[in-house]
């Protein structure tokens, strides 16, 4: 009963709130955005039968962090994609205040969906479950219950299970807070996806060298990379440095050795993935042809996020776009997914001292920016870019505030990609070195206004809005 009353007010705000958000000027153009309500961490990306399947986080009655469903689309090419019913409403017991994050898998060739089902208590503790659903025959997901309860010796703050198989065994990471108030993240292991046996910490605040760091440790996901063991998380509680950890939440990764046979991972150090201002809860998955894929949550969770003027038309936030991942020597690198090229229309190029460069429009655009000198780029007369040789420095106002906040990469830089949507800037640093991603609202028909003297090569394109079906 429960489950229909939910679907019945998730249908009734879809029909009330779907027109009004249409006529938002910062809808975005090609990045996936809820159709009402908000959006948050990419859930159960997974490529299944010819189709990428992307799940996601999603409060289809308000625009602030509240019960949780799971909503699903899913794509041929990573580009044109189309809704499906939606995967998971929280109407069970073991999940009263939210299907939270998780990932998906392909069991007796079914995509199976491994969640974490939120339980909150008058007296204000919590519990977690990690549960299993099932596709049917309909394209919907029976769910299955839960089959892991809370760790011995960990608070109610367990979740986010990120599931793989490896030598005919089903392993998961799932992020963690011990009793000490310490973000950890857990390694288990199972023979069928419903008995789970706890292998123990791998990585985590005060473990294999990293001193204390942070007090909740999110939404994890380890893989192979070029013989490498990358484990991606989201570490909750790291103190701001003068250029690192400028948000208020950071995604980043460690690189390093999983030891199955003893459950331990030998790492090197923490890298952020991103140095811009909205990007969190990363999640990969492999594509047919065996790359890494990787969608964000162009979000924090934060109190400036509800500033939005997004809001206002009943809806907030975005995922970023696809990026491919691979490594060169010990760095991870990420460029957007190659079949983005799709959206590309309209090409110009123009070679010249920045300060006499056209003005370009980037509502929905690409510019690839080719560069050895000093310079500056406006953007939208909202985001600042700045080089100076040594360091980037990308400046905004803060829509909470009002007051100048500031982000920086530091290096040599040669080249520039911007991917520019009509709510959104993500930079490509040094074909993916380092990225910088950002939620923006320009004015209307924002422009690239370049100064300085320094000599630059300009590709620039339109892209098209493919039809989210």
């Amino acid at each position: 009963m429960l489950e229909a009353s939910l679907l019945k007010h998730l249908t009734l705000a879809v029909m009330r709130g779907q027109c009004r958000a249409s006529q938002d000027p910062h809808r975005p153009g090609w990045h996936l955005a809820p159709c009402v309500g908000l959006l948050n961490d990419p859930n159960g990306f997974i490529y299944h039968a010819g189709y990428y399947h992307l799940f996601y986080q999603w409060n289809p009655l308000d625009c602030r962090h509240g019960s949780k469903f799971w909503g699903h689309w899913c794509s041929t090419d990573l580009v044109h994609w189309e809704h499906q019913p939606v995967a998971l409403v929280p109407s069970e017991a073991y999940e009263s205040h939210g299907c939270y994050s998780g990932s998906a898998v392909i069991a007796d060739d079914l995509i199976t969906l491994i969640y974490t089902g939120n339980v909150k208590y008058p007296d204000g503790s919590r519990t977690a479950f990690q549960c299993l659903a099932q596709e049917n025959p309909r394209g919907e997901f029976d769910k299955l219950g839960p089959v892991l309860s809370l760790p011995t010796g960990y608070t109610g703050h367990v979740r986010d299970p990120k599931v793989w198989q490896h030598h005919g065994q089903w392993y998961m990471v799932l992020g963690a807070q011990d009793l000490q108030l310490q973000g950890k993240v857990l390694l288990l292991r199972s023979d069928n996806l419903r008995e789970w046996h706890n292998l123990g910490e791998i990585a985590g605040s005060h473990l294999g060298g990293l001193g204390p760091f942070g007090y909740m440790w999110e939404c994890p996901d380890l893989f192979r990379l070029a013989e490498q063991d990358v484990l991606i998380f989201c570490p909750q509680g790291i103190a701001a440095e003068s250029e690192r950890y400028r948000n208020t939440f950071q995604a980043g990764y460690l690189l390093g050795q999983l030891d199955y046979a003893n459950a331990s991972y030998s790492h090197q150090d923490f890298h952020e993935l991103d140095a811009g201002f909205e990007f969190y809860a990363p999640q990969t998955t492999v594509a047919a042809d065996g790359r890494r894929l990787l969608f964000g949550w162009m979000g924090i969770p934060d109190d400036d996020e509800f500033y939005q003027p997004t809001v206002a038309y009943g809806w907030i936030h975005t995922m970023t776009c696809p990026r491919e991942l691979s490594m060169q020597g010990n760095q991870l690198i990420q460029q957007p997914a190659r079949e983005l090229t799709a959206l590309r229309r309209e090409y110009r190029q123009w070679q010249g001292p920045a300060q006499e460069a056209p003005y370009l429009p980037i509502n929905s655009a690409e510019m690839i920016i080719d560069v050895n000198a000093p310079f500056s780029l406006e953007l939208g007369h909202t985001l600042h870019l700045a080089w100076d040789g040594e360091r980037i420095t990308l400046s905004r106002n803060n829509l909470r505030t009002g007051l100048r906040e500031f982000r920086y990469w530091r290096g040599q830089l040669h080249q520039l990609q911007l991917l520019c949507d009509r709510c959104s800037i993500e930079i490509f640093i040094n074909q993916g070195e380092a990225v910088m991603t950002s939620s923006y609202f320009p004015p209307d028909l924002p422009r690239a206004i370049f100064s300085g003297s320094a000599e630059l090569h300009l590709q620039h394109w339109l892209l098209s809005s493919p039809m989210l079906e």
